[in-house]
């Protein structure tokens, strides 16, 4: 019975914890760019989308693709980039373990 508790206790603490981790990756940001910084995007630990900046030199009416291709590949950076940082903050958190339907674990 004293396992059990003690494990208990260690499964609120790590609950307590991705809480206060959740809330954290809230407020941090990453950012995503393409063009050689003509198109950033930024995004929180959420991956969430929280700013997008194109260059105005980038838009070319003629050539409207190649904004798409720019604003798309910035995206998915800074997407990708969100999501290896909760990754990484939930790796600290866990210790590594992985569980299926916790947010940031793959």
């Amino acid at each position: 019975m004293a396992n059990f508790n003690k494990m208990m206790k260690q499964v609120q603490r790590m609950q307590a914890e991705m809480a206060r981790l959740q809330e954290e990756l809230a407020n941090r940001r990453v950012e995503g760019s393409a063009g050689g910084g003509a198109v950033r995007v930024v995004a929180n630990g959420h991956q969430e989308l929280v700013e997008v900046v194109i260059d105005p030199a980038a838009v070319d009416p003629e050539d409207v693709e190649i904004l798409q291709d720019l604003v798309l590949t910035a995206v998915n950076d800074a997407l990708t980039q969100a999501r290896e940082l909760a990754a990484q903050e939930m790796a600290k958190v866990t210790g590594g373990l992985k569980v299926p339907g916790l947010p940031g674990l793959f």
